[in-house]
């Protein structure tokens, strides 16, 4: 294999990149991004992937989520906070039910590029080019709006640095405190059956915490009670605005993606020839990989030797992305050829990306199948013998009327009362959380399945 270098993934072919129509103005740009400061650190990146490490040993369990497309129109503070309020939400549950660590990692000071199944779009008879999300053209549907723009790349970067600034307050300055267990807590929450259940929960860690204070460990004298770890992640779709923010480290002399902690390749662009591929096996950050159902088991070992050749845990999250009713077909034969290969990753479920239906003339996802692939995700683990470690989801803080069904349950009619996303349908904060208790069942499970063959063993 060529020696890599952060700009050979031009050298490759590549898919799901716009035309731009003025090369020297994207030239310009990009060269004008790497003079700008890095959006994360090596030394975090590193941290990520020693924590993703304990996931794929089967001693932490990953939190994956965010929205779906990130959008200029709808940076506010207020939003970010209530996607952070209901993260650490379905962090608690699940922390609560695994009784292990959460690791948290966004969708988010990142995620503004998506791949489309067809470049162009038609409405009443006009066709132009596909929204390509805010960092490339505009949503609005007139032909100035959908020309790819480099100016856009600015406005990403510029948006990220504000929402990680936001984050990272809010992650480190006491925001987390368990202490604020109530206090996370969205009014139009509030009153559902995932508020009174969550509402319990919180009741049991004020006690606990109430106790622990009895005995002198507050959050005062013990920041892991007021302060968490948060990273952020994105598809690394757009390689210019990738290359651009890619770093060497002064510390180890290796080369880092700033962009972002963890960065993903798409189901569309894992060709293991092509650029993104290519681009993303040189640098030493955490990376994700979808995996849908054209992904056969000698292709899954083929780009696992790419991009973690030296077998590293933590590495390299396979993100399993079937649909409700193709878990089962797909998902067994690729754990089996993992574990014969020996190779060492964390496995997590997508729930979103191959459920997603039409409906009142609304793109949705139903509850009742994205429950469905996370249950059949859990049961072939359970059946191989192997870990369940993660899920990874599209949802908002905000309540929206995007993904069908749920304890509220939402109707088809309902959709177009508060549908906004730029993108794909979103869970909505009290799906959101309402995922999390299931999923927190299924890990109870799983952990007492552990104990009684640990017992047995004994």
């Amino acid at each position: 294999m060529k020696k890599w270098t952060p700009d050979s993934w031009r050298g490759k072919p590549i898919s799901q990149v716009p035309a731009y129509p003025d090369a020297s103005a994207l030239a310009d740009t990009e060269a004008r991004l790497a003079t700008f400061p890095p959006l994360v650190f090596a030394g975090e990146a590193r941290k990520l992937k020693k924590q993703l490490a304990a996931v794929a040993e089967g001693e932490a369990f990953l939190l994956q989520g965010g929205d779906c497309a990130e959008s200029f129109a709808e940076h506010g503070a207020d939003n970010i906070r209530d996607f952070f309020r209901v993260f650490l939400q379905m962090s608690v549950v699940l922390t609560f039910a695994g009784s292990q660590p959460v690791v948290k990692v966004g969708r988010i000071a990142g995620q503004f590029a998506k791949p489309r199944s067809s470049g162009e779009e038609t409405k009443d008879g006009v066709t132009l080019p596909s929204y390509r999300g805010d960092i490339i053209n505009g949503i609005e549907f007139d032909e100035k709006s959908r020309i790819p723009d480099p100016a856009r790349q600015t406005m990403a970067y510029r948006q990220s640095a504000a929402t990680l600034n936001l984050l990272r307050a809010f992650a480190q300055g006491g925001y987390a405190s368990l202490e604020n267990v109530h206090r996370w807590m969205l009014g139009f929450v509030s009153d559902s059956p995932q508020g009174a259940a969550y509402g319990a929960l919180a009741n049991r860690i004020t006690e606990t915490m109430d106790f622990m204070r009895a005995v002198g460990i507050t959050s005062e004298t013990n920041y892991a009670l007021r302060e968490t770890d948060f990273y952020t992640s994105h598809e690394a779709l757009l390689l210019g605005y990738e290359q651009a923010l890619t770093r060497v480290d002064s510390t180890s002399g290796d080369w880092y993606a700033t962009s972002g902690h963890m960065i993903w390749i798409g189901d569309r662009t894992r060709q293991p020839d092509h650029a993104h591929v290519e681009y993303c096996r040189g640098i030493k950050n955490p990376l994700g990989l979808k995996c849908g159902p054209s992904l056969d088991p000698d292709g899954l070992l083929r780009l696992i030797d790419i991009l973690n050749p030296e077998n590293e845990p933590g590495r390299l999250t396979l993100i399993a992305r079937f649909g409700y009713d193709k878990v089962e077909e797909h998902l067994p034969k690729l754990a089996r050829a993992v574990v014969r290969e020996g190779r060492k990753v964390v496995w997590s479920c997508d729930p979103m990306h191959g459920n997603t239906i039409t409906a009142a003339g609304y793109k949705t996802r139903p509850f009742d199948r994205i429950l469905r692939e996370v249950e059949s995700f859990f049961s072939v683990h359970r059946a191989e013998g192997t870990h369940p470690g993660g899920i990874h989801v599209e949802m908002t803080g905000k309540n929206v009327t995007e993904c069908t069904g749920g304890a509220r349950a939402i109707t088809a009619d309902e959709l177009q009362d508060r549908y906004h996303t730029h993108c794909d349908p979103r869970l909505n904060a009290d799906q959101a959380i309402e995922l999390a208790f299931l999923v927190s069942d299924l890990l109870k499970k799983d952990r007492a399945g552990q104990e009684r063959r640990r017992a047995v063993n004994e």
